[in-house]
């Protein structure tokens, strides 16, 4: 393995546990918990464990490209447990960016704007709303304070970052899976789910792409950086994409450009395309949930 000198190698462990007060007979569930391999993250190695051990299990890549796994359980549990470690090398991805000199929004937005016999671009897919966000009159009012005639689109969406981590308290607790953009924007707090797809919501308003990036945060940031918001769980950012630049990763959570802190797990339009677990199951009655997540340099 060659690693770059600036390049940062990460061991994730992720185990969640979930516990039925009544047993659970047949479930069938999906998991999102496999890395992405990108330009700027090599999975060097990933392993995971289901207890209790599933009856079947497969495997497929989804249509936004994230390797999701399918099993079923066929036997009465009152428990199911799933582990997830990872290591993966990040390399830096912003030392070329240039926000100012990327296109005007409004030529990104014109590109992408549907027309008879024009070009379809695949990034066009993630301008549209989705099942958390509707893109709201109010969305775009306050997305356009960031993107005035001729903006850059990353001076744009960088500054629109600082708005909402500004305006916006971090309340874990306040919101759950299903709150929608419209309302976390209306409350003005909640989770990194709600930041972010509340940024999406204001970014696709204006008729620029925009998806939902799941992942983790490093536990061990370095000497003379303070520990990231989120950092003791899975995590939530954007990506809006640039013609020239390719997708642009930004936190709005803690502020800040995803990078070598950020490790990538899924894309999506928004959370409901790329949670953790989901599915069927019947019996279990009420649940408990306990998530652990370990991200620490090597």
């Amino acid at each position: 393995m060659n690693i770059g000198i600036d390049d940062t190698v990460l061991a994730v462990t992720h185990r969640t546990t979930y516990r039925y007060s009544t047993p659970v007979e047949i479930a069938q569930h999906l998991a999102t918990i496999r890395p992405l391999h990108c330009p700027w993250q090599q999975v060097i190695s990933h392993t995971e464990r289901i207890e209790p051990v599933p009856s079947y299990v497969h495997s497929r890549v989804d249509a936004f490209g994230n390797d999701v796994l399918y099993f079923s359980l066929d036997a009465p549990h009152e428990r199911l447990s799933m582990t997830s470690e990872t290591t993966v090398r990040l390399t830096p991805r912003w030392s070329t960016l240039d926000a100012d000199a990327t296109p005007p929004w409004e030529e990104v937005a014109q590109r992408l704007r549907y027309s008879a016999g024009a070009p379809f671009f695949v990034e066009s897919e993630f301008c549209y709303a989705s099942p958390n966000i509707s893109l709201e009159h109010e969305l775009r009012e306050y997305a356009q304070a960031s993107f005035d005639a001729g903006t850059p689109l990353v001076t744009g969406a960088i500054d629109l970052m600082h708005r909402i981590h500004a305006d916006f308290e971090y309340r874990p607790s306040s919101t759950s899976f299903d709150t929608p953009a419209s309302r976390a924007f209306e409350l003005r707090h909640g989770v990194c789910q709600d930041f972010s797809q509340v940024m999406i919501g204001c970014l696709r308003a204006l008729g620029l792409p925009a998806r939902y990036v799941s992942g983790y945060l490093r536990n061990d940031p370095p000497p003379g950086h303070a520990r990231l918001i989120g950092a003791d769980a899975s995590h939530a950012w954007v990506s809006v994409h640039c013609p020239q630049s390719g997708w642009i990763d930004l936190d709005p959570t803690n502020d800040v450009l995803a990078d070598l802190d950020h490790v990538t797990l899924a894309t999506g339009r928004d959370y409901s395309d790329v949670s953790l677990l989901r599915g069927m199951i019947l019996g279990g009655g009420a649940h408990h949930v306990d998530v652990a997540v370990n991200v620490l340099t090597l």
